[in-house]
C-alpha cells in the first residue's frame, strides 16, 4: 500500500522524507548557486591599475527594455576614484561582441567623464583610469556602444 504525504511505503520498506531545516537550507543554497550560474551576472572585478579597491555605493544596471546590458560600479582605492563597467554574458550571447564598453568618473562640474577608458571591441570589462576626485561628489559612468545601439548609465552620487 502507498501513502500520500511525507511517508512513502512500498512492499520492501517504509521511510519518512527528510524535512529537517538543514536539508531545506542545503536545497535552497544549491538552487541559488544554480540560478546565479545561469543568469549572466557580472564577474568578480580586479582592477588592473590598483590592487586594493573598495566598491562605494550601489551597482547600477544599464537596461535595454527588460534586458540587462551591463553593470556599472564605483570604487575607491590608491587615492583615486575608479569606474567599472561589465557587459553581461547574457547580453553578449544574444547580441554578439560588436560593441565597445567604457567607464569614467563624473563630477558635478565635469562636462565629460574623467578617466574615460575601455578595452577594444568586444571587451566585457572596462576600468576607467583613476581620477583624483576623492574630495568631490562623484558618480561612475558606464557605456556600451555599437553601430546599432548605445546604452549608458551612472551610479548614484557619492560625496
Amino acid at each position: 500500500m502507498q501513502k500520500i504525504g511525507a511517508v512513502v511505503s512500498s512492499r520492501h520498506a517504509s521511510r519518512r522524507l527528510d524535512t529537517t531545516p538543514q536539508v531545506w537550507i542545503a536545497t535552497a543554497l544549491a538552487a541559488a548557486a544554480i540560478a546565479v550560474t545561469f543568469t549572466g551576472t557580472a564577474q568578480a572585478e580586479s582592477n588592473p591599475h590598483c590592487s586594493s579597491v573598495t566598491q562605494i555605493g550601489a551597482t547600477k544596471h544599464i537596461k535595454a527594455g527588460s534586458a540587462t546590458v551591463a553593470s556599472v560600479k564605483q570604487f575607491k582605492g590608491c587615492g583615486k576614484n575608479w569606474a567599472y563597467t561589465y557587459v553581461w554574458d547574457s547580453w553578449v550571447a544574444s547580441h554578439g561582441k560588436k560593441f565597445r564598453a567604457a567607464a569614467g568618473i563624473t563630477t558635478r562640474n565635469s562636462e565629460q567623464p574623467l578617466g574615460y577608458s575601455g578595452p577594444g571591441e568586444g571587451g566585457q570589462e572596462a576600468w576607467s583610469n583613476g581620477s583624483s576626485t576623492l574630495s568631490l561628489c562623484t558618480r561612475a559612468y558606464g557605456s556600451v556602444i555599437s553601430a546599432s545601439y548605445s546604452y549608458s548609465g551612472q551610479t548614484e552620487e557619492r560625496c
